[in-house]
């Protein structure tokens, strides 16, 4: 063993937010001060991209991996529950599906449902597969609990996320990391100082001060100060697939409780969401430049927003693509800094968290061996592209030719990878599945059937249940799940009495 290595003693962090401040409160929590100084360098000057609201079920497990209480959290950053999203109008106009979170029926004998369900429509069989996630049929009655509180019962198959206020989570990620001996330090970097081998040495602030470190973590957003102007790693452009690059987000008064669910409407030339918090919603236009200018997008939203604005609205550029390299010498980049996809499915804050986690499972000393860089880099640019293919679905399957958006939309050729998976599932739903993806077989399942991709037969296994009870099954299964939802409270209901936010006084900006 080599006993003259050399761990890291003090690792800092450029730029707060979401993605610095994940970061920060990861490393505080995960190694107890005991390993190295932690530091964040963040500027005031800098504004926090405020659009990412929404997460995905995996989420809870950071606040779990914090040891953050949930109700806490939720009241904090005046959160509420999401058990999936709301599609409309993008297979056709006037259509619509459910993607929901957690399970789709239950497995009969060893068959995956799905392939049961298909079975039985292929004999005639009515009933629509979102009748059977507890996660959808919840949404649509909007009701709401806790799924691990209802063992023994098909709520338990549900499984949820939170829509939340980003700019509270980065200050409630920023309290408890303070708290955890992270040292914060205001100022803007002016200069990345190099060695002559190319690792970043230190950085020099606009007031002159130097930060030195022997590892950096960039999260500097799309400025992406260290990986990409400093080291010049490349980026890989995905704007032939992903073709929105601009959003324009606006915060509104609720007018009704919050719904559990997100909602993405399609528009002529991108897409719309709407984000329902405890204290107002969310909402936001994502579109292409090419078809449509800031002005009329803005237009677009503000005529659909539900609710007074509380504030202006704002324009939000971004490219969708991934570095060429996550991490490159001493420094890793995390979040905008690193990639983005697009907000379509909330997968943001997930890649933030997914990169520290391999972070600490390839944790180098201070030289940065290159074999522990290559197999970060592989397994992120593997989240990232598995992403990217998920979210490319929703697009290249449409069915719309109303606008040059669409249908260039439709007539794009996806990446291989996701042909595959495609044909793969049009031959009898099979699932070209990693080991380690976010998004599982119903959450493909579910956005396949909504955009119309339908396999053309079942898988043959299947033959060995005997089918003459099976439709009887079904809708057994189906009356039960109407039963146990019909119990639930509301998902209003449900934040009033376990996790009511804190009364937010705000009034709405002029017209």
């Amino acid at each position: 063993m080599d006993v003259s290595r050399r761990p890291l003693k003090k690792v800092c962090i450029v730029g707060g937010g979401t993605a610095g401040w994940v970061a920060a409160a990861l490393m505080a929590e995960h190694l107890k001060g005991r390993l190295f100084e932690i530091e964040l360098v963040e500027s005031d000057d800098i504004g926090t991209i405020g659009v990412g609201e929404s997460t995905v079920p995996p989420f809870l497990q950071l606040l779990a991996r914090l040891g953050v209480n949930e109700k806490e959290f939720v009241q904090q950053t005046q959160a509420s529950f999401k058990l999936g999203i709301e599609f409309a109008d993008w297979r056709r106009k006037g259509e619509s599906y459910f993607h929901p979170f957690g399970a789709t029926g239950a497995p009969l004998d060893i068959s995956d449902f799905y392939q049961v369900w298909l079975k039985a429509r292929a004999n005639g069989y009515q009933g629509a597969l979102h009748d059977l996630s507890p996660a959808a049929v919840m949404a649509r009655e909007q009701r709401f609990s806790l799924p691990h509180e209802h063992r023994g019962s098909p709520i338990a198959g549900a499984s949820y996320a939170v829509h939340v206020d980003a700019k509270l989570v980065a200050a409630f990620l920023r309290r408890f990391a303070e708290a955890r001996g992270v040292t914060r330090t205001e100022g803007m970097v002016q200069d990345v100082i190099q060695r002559p081998d190319g690792f970043v040495e230190s950085l020099r602030l606009k007031d002159g001060r130097t930060i030195e470190a022997d590892f950096f973590i960039d999260c500097s957003g799309f400025r992406a100060l260290l990986i990409g102007k400093a080291l010049q790693v490349g980026h890989q452009d995905w704007s032939h697939w992903l073709l929105g690059d601009r959003a324009i987000a606006v915060q509104t008064e609720n007018v009704a409780p919050p719904r559990p669910y997100t909602q993405a409407f399609a528009e002529d030339f991108g897409w719309r969401w709407r984000i329902p918090l405890q204290h107002r919603a969310g909402n936001g236009y994502v579109f292409c430049s090419r078809h449509l200018s800031d002005d009329e997008a803005t237009s677009i939203l503000m005529s659909k927003v539900e609710g007074a604005p509380v504030v202006s609205p704002m324009v939000v550029p971004f490219r969708t693509g991934v570095r060429e390299r996550l991490w490159h010498k001493n420094v890793m980049a995390v979040g905008l800094a690193g990639g983005f996809i697009e907000p379509l499915e909330s997968t943001a804050i997930h890649l933030i968290y997914r990169g520290m986690e391999f972070f600490f499972r390839y944790m180098p000393d201070t030289d940065c061996d290159p074999a522990l860089a290559d197999e970060y880099n592989r397994r992120m640019i593997a989240d990232f592209e598995e992403i990217r293919d998920f979210v490319i679905l929703h697009y290249c399957t449409t069915q719309r030719d109303d606008t040059a958006f669409w249908r260039e939309c439709r007539d794009m050729r996806p990446p291989e990878s996701l042909v595959h998976k495609i044909e793969m599932f049009r031959a009898n739903g099979a699932l070209a599945e990693g080991v380690d993806d976010l998004f599982k077989a119903p959450s493909w399942q579910a956005v396949m059937e909504g955009m119309g991709v339908r396999p053309r037969s079942y898988h043959p296994i299947v033959d060995r249940i005997p089918f003459n009870a099976v439709p009887g099954e079904i809708d057994r299964m189906k009356g039960v799940l109407d039963t146990a939802v019909g119990a639930l409270p509301s998902h209003g209901d449900f934040l009033k009495t376990h996790c009511p936010a804190p009364q937010v006084e705000r009034a709405p900006i002029p017209a």
